[in-house]
């Protein structure tokens, strides 16, 4: 479901660079193949104005979008720019995150086949791998609900004040993030995760198993860069490295 907005509207300098960032977002993410054609979506908070955050244009694919093309949304659901559409679900998740958590600057969700496989999973992730470690401390898992309902808007909200990667059951996959290289790397090692349960479940063998102990000191590791004010940051620069050198036309 989509809802239609026309024109366009002056911007800050900070808004025009959150564009930037935000189109460069979509650009990695249709790189490293987490689109699902036109359908899901990555948000960022507008610095300065903690109300208001920006989306992309539905309909575009994630190799088209540009820093003009996304739209901006209020919290509550006015519509500042004069051009384009908004997925409505998208509006619905990324805002219910948003109100809930001030300090999210940066929101994630993806609809690829391993995240989609994990979501259905009545057990979901194991802790299994390395990659399941990065996260495994600050996993949420949300029940499936009507992705455009108050309901689920709130009840999202909630899920995610108790962590920043999230299982949305029998959907998909969510980061939050304090900053775009934050949600991101959250969610290129949630990803990964899921990758690998996947692959260990398709194997005819039990997983080797990780000692708590192990578990509990790789959590700690994790907690503590991922309260880096830099978290993300050197793997951000390298996928910024990757599609520069297929062009800069996102920063139109």
């Amino acid at each position: 479901m989509d809802t239609m907005v026309s024109g366009r509207v002056g911007m800050s300098e900070a808004e025009w660079q959150t564009r930037c960032d935000l189109a460069a977002l979509y650009r990695i993410t249709d790189l490293f193949g987490w689109t699902d054609t036109i359908d899901t979506h990555m948000t960022v908070r507008i610095p300065g104005e903690p109300n208001c955050f920006l989306i992309n244009n539905y309909g575009d694919l994630f190799h088209e979008i540009t820093a003009s093309s996304l739209v901006k949304l209020g919290l509550d659901g006015k519509v500042y720019s004069t051009d384009g559409r908004f997925n409505a679900a998208g509006f619905t998740i990324h805002s219910g995150v948003y109100k809930a958590r001030p300090d999210a600057n940066c929101v994630l969700h993806t609809h690829t086949r391993a995240g989609t496989g994990v979501s259905v999973l009545k057990k979901g992730l194991r802790p299994i791998s390395q990659d399941v470690l990065a996260v495994w401390d600050d996993l949420v898992y949300h029940e499936y609900g009507m992705p455009t309902s108050d309901d689920e808007c709130e009840q999202l909200g909630i899920t995610c004040q108790g962590g920043n990667s999230v299982v949305l059951r029998n959907h998909g996959l969510l980061t939050v993030g304090e900053s775009i290289q934050g949600a991101l790397r959250r969610m290129y090692m949630l990803e990964r995760a899921c990758e690998v349960e996947v692959i260990a479940r398709g194997m005819n063998e039990e997983p080797a198993p990780i000692e708590p102990d192990v578990i509990r000191q790789y959590g700690e590791r994790a907690r503590q860069q991922r309260a880096h004010p830099e978290y993300g940051m050197a793997y951000w620069k390298a996928a910024l490295r990757q599609i520069e050198g297929k062009g800069i036309d996102w920063r139109q």
